[in-house]
Parts: C-alpha cells; structure tokens; sequence
C-alpha cells in the first residue's frame, strides 16, 4: 500500500495554494491603506505640498480616496479570477472595499488629529465601483467566453457556449 497522494489530490492542492496566493496583492494594498491612514493630520498635511508637484490642483487628499479603492478593487478581482467579471463578483468586491473603507474610517477616530468621515467612504465606495465598473464592462465586451455576462449574450445555442 502506497502512501503517495493522488495526482488529482496534488493538483488540487496546487490549484489552492495558488488562488491563496492571488489575494497577496489586495492584503498588501490594505496594509499600505491601514499604513496611510495612521499617520496624523499634521503628518499628512506636510506631504500635501509634495503631491501638489505631481498633482498641481490637487487641494485635498479627497482624491486619493478613488484611486486607492479603485487600486483595492482591482486587487481584490485579481484574487477572485474569472469570478471579478460577474454580477455576483462584482458585488462582493464592492462590499469588501466597503467594509474595508468603513473599519479604516473607525480606525482613524483612535489617529490623532483625523476624524472618521462619511464623505471619504463614499469616495471609496465611488473608487471601488468605477473598478467594477470597468470589469463588468470588460467581461460584457471581451468576447473570449469565460463570462458569464458574455455568454448569457450569446444565447443557449450558440455554439461557443457549453455550459
């Protein structure tokens, strides 16, 4: 009797280990948004200059907020796969990115001189569906039939649809 795993067993496993590993990315973009969103008013204030070479009519970090939840929504469709470009992806990542933008607003009530806000979860909100956005867009327009929405178009019959 042997004691040697299946191949199948293996490739499983393999196949596991390496959808774990596709949500790196959006860890690491929340551990950079929880890194960020901890320094102090003053703190953030004093980069605000900087960010103004690159962005000259930047006058707020308001529009960051977008661009980090857009960055975070893609991030975290990425670690979903084929699954991003579906209704039901889409709407998961759209709930994880709130969910995520609401713990970081209540971890900036304990930051010194930042105060939770609305408006910013908002703008996260707003960065998170633009990303979706684009994926339903994406999956309804790409043509090459892993979609559902793209085969859902394509009708029952349609020869490339097998399900």
């Amino acid at each position: 009797m042997s004691s040697r795993i299946p191949r199948s067993s293996r490739r499983q496993s393999r196949s596991s280990r390496v959808r774990r590993w596709r949500f790196v990315p959006a860890l690491v973009c929340m551990a950079v948004i929880f890194v960020l969103s901890s320094r102090t008013g003053g703190q953030l204030d004093s980069w605000l200059p900087l960010f103004r070479d690159f962005l000259p009519g930047l006058q707020s970090f308001d529009p960051v907020h977008y661009a980090a939840y857009f960055v975070l929504a893609l991030t975290v469709a990425f670690a979903l796969g084929r699954h991003a470009f579906t209704w039901r992806g889409v709407l998961w990542i759209i709930v994880i990115c709130v969910l995520y933008g609401a713990s970081d607003e209540w971890h900036q009530a304990y930051v010194p001189n930042r105060t939770p806000d609305l408006k910013d979860l908002w703008h996260d909100t707003i960065g998170a569906a633009a990303a979706c956005l684009i994926l339903l867009l994406i999956g309804y327009f790409g043509g090459n039939g892993s979609s559902r929405l793209y085969k859902s178009r394509q009708g029952r019959n349609h020869p490339g649809n097998l399900e």
